[in-house]
């Protein structure tokens, strides 16, 4: 292998959905043992150049070799062969099988015809091994968290030997701990001559992880940079094509707390899936922000105050009135709406059109003998393409088609025709370029203006602070402290967050 010949090479690459040019004469190289970051707002091509190297998309122009060959890729399945592994943003196994099973799914080793089971979990525990997992090979995969799914989602795509290795934001479900120790399986990785091309909207991990970048903007090519010689603001730039002035999201005073009414209020909340004794008050025109560490319980609280998950003790009050939500669909008909962190699982249709995608839920409340006219839904899908800035604004184009931002804005377009009381968002920035993430910042901001009540639950702490009014931290299923974000800085919040327990911090 030579070091200084590229291991993937994209020439000139095109593709095309009807008249639009998703990707356009784009070029992209990939050397061996270097990792190299994508960069784009969602909508740039990113995805789609992806699609193209890993052979879900065909290139309608433009050349693609591997390790100096020249390739064309039918399927996924020829670019596997061919030494390119994948591991997509949205996890893309099968939770109702098991670990060992999702990791060699297709490729079971066999003893006599038939599938060596105790040869298959042994293979899967020795892959996981690399990357510092520690869990039964034989536990059903979907009775793990998103974060443990996402690492198996990488062991496989390096269970083979892998010439290039794709990682479309892999860290987007991790923790602090669960990052280092993937960052240290990709050095590993790197020092035994992978290419690893690295997709990431955290520019932290971007400038740690990454020797080179590639910038695309509209689906064309901008530059290709050394990370130590590209300052962070320079980066945003050539993303944007414009100042990073105009990326800053609005600040909010929030509400006066002492005598605001909740139109949402819950009381002692405790359900099985973790969450103990926990207070909220959702108050008008406000923005409570949720912070905690992965598995502390943020979106666990989110499924309690909006029906998904059954109380197990507590009382949910909907403007002074006890009416516990019960189901997500009686929530709903209260005026309380849920956005999952999982967009694919449970958000998007990625088959429907962004039409049918946006009118789905109203049609839902209806009731299937209300049918809203095609000419309604037109004129909805038109109105909400127009007022989020939902690009492309093709009301018939497939949702899952689009970037991840404008699925994101989709989604919300169809919460807010039911013109809800309370808007409960978990993780709605993830897997968002930054100038997509302050356009939905400040759209949360302009609900809450209009008197919309909003939960807003990330992972990103600075997020929280900017966007919120209010912060609730949440520690091993308790609320621990409500706080004016307007009091906290990063640091101080990531102290009340990271803070052990009592019982962690009894050494006696």
């Amino acid at each position: 292998m030579d070091p200084a010949r590229p291991l993937l090479e994209l020439t000139d690459g095109t593709v095309r959905f009807g008249a639009d040019a998703a990707l356009d004469a784009v070029s992209f190289r990939l050397f061996p043992g270097e990792v190299h970051s994508l960069m784009g707002e969602n909508g740039a091509g990113k995805s789609t150049l992806i699609k193209a190297i890993t052979g879900v998309h065909a290139l309608d122009a433009g050349t693609l070799r591997v390790d100096g060959a020249l390739v064309t890729f039918a399927s996924p399945h020829d670019a596997q062969a061919a030494g390119i592994g994948t591991v997509y943003q949205e996890v893309d196994l099968l939770p109702n099988l098991t670990v060992a099973e999702n990791i060699w799914l297709g490729r079971e080793p066999r003893r006599h015809g038939r599938i060596n089971w105790p040869a298959m979990r042994q293979r899967a525990r020795e892959v996981m091994s690399e990357l510092g997992l520690d869990i039964d090979p034989a536990s059903i995969l979907g009775t793990h968290s998103l974060a443990i799914q996402q690492l198996v989602a990488i062991a496989r795509a390096i269970s083979v030997e892998v010439k290039v290795l794709v990682l479309d934001e892999p860290t987007s479900s991790l923790d602090l701990d669960e990052v280092a120790e993937l960052f240290r399986v990709i050095r590993d990785l790197k020092d035994r001559g992978v290419a690893i091309l690295f997709v990431s909207h955290f520019l932290d991990q971007v400038y740690e992880i990454c020797d080179r970048l590639t910038v695309l903007r509209d689906g064309r090519f901008v530059g290709e940079y050394l990370t130590r010689e590209l300052l962070r603001i320079d980066l945003v730039q050539a993303m944007l094509g414009r100042s990073t002035d105009s990326l800053r999201a609005e600040s909010r005073d929030g509400v006066e707390t002492e005598t605001a009414v909740p139109v949402l209020q819950a009381r002692g909340v405790s359900t099985a899936a973790g969450i103990r004794d926990a207070d909220v008050d959702l108050l008008a025109g406000d923005v409570l922000g949720v912070a905690g560490l992965l598995g502390s319980g943020r979106t666990e609280l989110a499924r309690a105050v909006t029906g998904i998950d059954r109380l197990d003790s507590g009382v949910i009050r909907i403007e002074g009135r006890s009416k516990a939500p019960g189901s997500p669909h009686r929530a709903i008909s209260m005026g309380v709406v849920y956005s999952s962190e999982n967009r694919r699982a449970e958000g998007i249709i990625g088959d429907l059109s962004v039409r049918e995608n946006i009118v789905l839920a109203l049609q839902a409340e209806r009731g299937m003998l209300r049918r809203i006219s095609p000419a309604r839904q037109r004129e909805l899908a038109a109105s909400w393409i127009e007022a989020l800035d939902i690009r492309p604004a093709d009301m018939d184009r497939p949702a899952g088609t689009l970037s991840g931002g404008n699925q994101q804005k989709v989604l919300l377009a169809r919460l807010l025709a039911l013109s809800p009381k309370v808007l409960v968002l978990d993780e709605p920035t993830r897997g968002i370029d930054v100038g997509a993430k302050v356009e939905i910042q400040n759209l949360v901001g302009e609900l809450a203006d209009n008197g919309l009540s909003v939960m807003f639950i990330s992972a990103e702490l600075e997020e929280v602070l900017n966007v919120g009014s209010r912060v609730a931290v949440l520690r091993e299923g308790r609320i621990v402290d409500v706080r004016p974000s307007a009091e906290l800085s990063v640091d101080s919040l990531l102290a009340m967050v990271a803070q052990p327990s009592e019982a962690e911090g009894d050494v006696s």
